[in-house]
């Protein structure tokens, strides 16, 4: 089990590309909650 520093981590806003769905990503292969694609752009 790892621990992570909830405090340390960063969310960035991200938006799909295919469905237009807006979110909060985390990492740094993001994929849409809603329809699981990978054609995200996020700000930094």
């Amino acid at each position: 089990m790892v621990d992570i520093d909830l405090k340390k981590v960063t969310s960035r806003k991200c938006k799909c590309l295919d469905c237009g769905n807006e979110f909060k990503g985390v990492g740094k292969k993001v994929k849409c909650p809603s329809c699981q694609s990978e054609n995200v752009e996020c700000s930094e």
